[in-house]
């Protein structure tokens, strides 16, 4: 059955795809009132979770000695293919909930999921009908993007996906890997690659209809600005609101993450384990980072970021006008590593408290501050939003450019005192600010630029 729906959707990828050269550059002639509105959900959740899982998992970082490896393991521990096949047999995670994910990410204050719906190893989380490199042949069976997709409506979180160009694994992609010395190119037709990809592409948004597609590994010489353009406007036809990063092209500057130019297609920039150390005004982004050391899951990494520190990140990307795309690696049964459940809990106790200081909210119009950060919300009546990371020892926090008729905490609504200064205001803050370990945050009512 499998392989007449792949002769099906090759065949019928082949009408579709020539149907549309034919047709208008589907992107170029969106207005920005309507690039507006497609992107309004993504920047008000500013807070989102990435998930790294696949055959890598099984591993859990570890090879012939070796602990340094994740989801590259097959390259960089230079596995043959036939080898790491064999992991397929071994992937049944048993434990794995996919209400118990989702609830995670939205008690955390997330708002969205991307997750690697295939990876450069090729290996797929979906029962696809264009190859048996997938979960339907493996013990566990089950749809997991389906199930995930399920878990998401039920508790609103936007699901994405994410979708790696390259692939390890299939005969056509070109280069193989520099050590791949017996695998042989012979036969080989990347065009027949990208067919491929454009059918599994439109198998993944018919099935699970995803808020973004999250693209990857586009750095390859065989992936070109010409081939980037026709996906991007393939994959809008399937869906015209959907929401594409710029791995999509090849404009992106390294692990900097933000395109050169706007000849380069994609929606939003992708910083990679770094903040950007000013913000892009006009431009959409989104860091993306790990707890730890990895994306997938190593046994052995428990070097954690802490929880001030990961929330403050959090902070430090929303006042620049960014998203924060936060990872978990989870583990071969299927549950998330002990810390990154400790963590999203104690991010979710402090983003109830003080989520309203990061969804929805604009970069600061005042800079970075010596004691913390600033965001703003001028759709709510003018609203600054002060996050206080280091309290001046004399309590007086100094806001430049601003006046305000009140200020408060967020944690428990203490008024402050405020008062005018030459070039703005000064907070008066109380002895014992609340959550002072991670952050306090004071919010100001209908201040306005001096």
């Amino acid at each position: 059955m499998r392989k007449i729906l792949l002769w099906i959707g090759f065949f019928g990828l082949i009408l579709f795809s020539t149907g549309l050269a034919c047709g208008s550059v589907i992107g170029k002639e969106e207005s920005e009132a309507a690039r507006s509105e497609r992107m309004r959900w993504w920047r008000e959740a500013r807070f989102g979770m990435f998930i790294h899982w696949g055959l890598y998992s099984i591993p859990a970082g570890e090879w012939e000695g070796k602990s340094r490896y994740a989801e590259w393991i097959r390259h960089r521990a230079e596995i043959p293919l036939e080898t790491y096949d064999g992991l397929l047999d071994r992937f049944n995670p048993v434990e794995f909930d996919a209400e118990a994910w989702v609830r995670m990410a939205r008690e955390a204050g997330m708002r969205y999921l991307v997750i690697t719906s295939k990876h450069h190893d090729g290996f797929c989380l979906w029962p696809s009908g264009q190859t048996e490199f997938d979960v339907e042949s493996t013990p566990f069976k089950r749809d997991i993007l389906g199930e995930l997709k399920s878990a998401c409506d039920r508790n609103d979180i936007v699901f994405c996906l994410y979708y790696s160009i390259m692939d390890w694994h299939h005969p056509d992609y070109l280069p193989r890997r520099p050590w791949e010395n017996n695998r042989s190119t012979e036969g080989a037709d990347f065009s027949r690659y990208v067919s491929y990809m454009k059918a599994q592409l439109k198998e993944l948004v018919d099935a699970y209809d995803p808020g973004v597609l999250w693209f990857d590994g586009e750095w390859e010489p065989t992936w070109t600005h010409e081939l980037g353009v026709e996906l991007d406007d393939y994959v809008r036809s399937l869906k015209p609101d959907i929401i594409i990063n710029n791995r999509v092209d090849k404009g992106r500057k390294g692990m900097e993450g933000m395109t050169r130019d706007e000849v380069f297609r994609g929606d939003f920039g992708t910083p990679e384990q770094r903040i950007p150390d000013q913000g892009f005004p006009g431009v959409d982004w989104e860091s993306c980072m790990t707890m730890n050391h990895h994306w997938g899951f190593n046994r052995r990494d428990h070097d954690f970021k802490s929880t001030t520190e990961l929330v403050r990140k959090l902070v430090d990307i929303a006042s620049k006008g960014g998203n924060f795309l936060l990872n978990v690696g989870p583990k071969p049964d299927g549950t998330f590593p002990e810390e990154s459940v400790e963590r999203l809990k104690q991010i979710g106790e402090w983003m109830e408290v003080n989520g309203a200081a990061i969804r929805g909210t604009q970069a600061s119009p005042v800079g970075a501050m010596p004691w913390g950060r600033v965001t703003s919300a001028e759709r709510n009546g003018g609203r600054l939003f002060l996050h206080v990371f280091d309290p001046p020892e004399d309590g007086k926090l100094e806001v430049p450019g601003v006046s305000a008729k009140s200020a408060a905490l967020m944690a428990g609504g203490k008024v402050l005192t405020i008062r005018e200064s030459g070039d703005g205001m000064v907070v008066e803050l109380p002895p014992e600010p609340k959550s002072a370990a991670i952050s306090t945050t004071i919010v100001i009512e209908k201040s306005t630029q001096r």
